[in-house]
């Protein structure tokens, strides 16, 4: 399986505080790679490092390296919004444009220059379809996003971020404002997607990394202690302090 985003050596500072510390990682396309570890540790920092979101913060410093298919993502050269466009985002809370569903979904594909109707009608039932959600809405396209329910409004964002045909799509938590059956549709959803995408995710929720991830990686304090096979780094983690995380000594 070939790597499609690694980091080298990445360090990030907000202002005089260092979030990340030398993190080295390499994750395999079409699969899904979990960021676990306790709150304030460096995973959503890292995760929104890898679609360059941390630009729009004035205080921040990178060092290192990430690439994306080998291309450095940080290089004079990458197009932000194209980078984005392929390494997509979802995040924590739902978060649905106040428009109709169709316009939720066609809002990115429009935003790339797609403005033939068929066009787009064919992209907005892919996309909700894509993330499991078509046949729930399909008679109500032309109603408000914010009238759906909270696990539906988080398949909306799904579909989104996949109308404008990502490779990647990094997941911030994206189940933790959810109930237990929606929390289980998203994540039985990733497990679709990881067929033609690559998902990685963060998530507060070992059991979830466990059902749901094929790699985990955890981190404390902005380091990465530990990377590999989920099912290993649970069974046998190598590093006292994973060990200490995952049976509950701490975290």
């Amino acid at each position: 399986m070939s790597e499609i985003m690694t980091a080298k050596d990445l360090c990030l500072w907000y202002g005089n505080t260092q979030a990340l510390k030398n993190v080295n990682i390499s994750m395999p396309e079409k699969s899904i790679t979990a960021f676990i570890g306790p709150s304030g540790c460096g995973k959503s920092t890292f995760l929104k490092t890898l679609n360059r979101m941390n630009d729009l913060i004035p205080s921040v410093r990178i060092t290192g390296e990430v690439c994306y298919k080998g291309t450095s993502i940080f290089d004079k050269s990458v197009d932000v919004n194209e980078l984005r466009r392929d390494v997509g985002m979802v995040f924590q809370k739902p978060n649905p444009f106040p428009m109709s569903i169709y316009d939720n979904i066609a809002y990115g594909p429009r935003t790339h220059g797609t403005t033939n109707r068929v066009k787009l009608d064919e992209i907005v039932e892919q996309a909700l379809r894509g993330a499991a959600i078509w046949d729930e809405v399909k008679d109500r396209l032309k109603k408000n996003a914010l009238g759906l329910s909270g696990g539906q409004q988080q398949r909306l964002c799904i579909a989104r971020a996949l109308a404008v045909q990502p490779q990647v799509l990094l997941m911030d938590e994206p189940t933790s404002a959810l109930d237990p059956i929606s929390t289980s549709r998203i994540e039985e959803l990733a497990l679709q997607l990881k067929e033609k995408y690559t998902i990685i995710m963060v998530t507060h929720n070992m059991q979830q990394a466990v059902r749901i991830s094929d790699n985990t990686a955890f981190f404390l304090l902005g380091e990465l202690v530990e990377y590999g096979k989920t099912e290993k780094l649970f069974s046998q983690p190598k590093d006292k302090r994973t060990e200490d995380y995952i049976t509950g000594r701490f975290g």
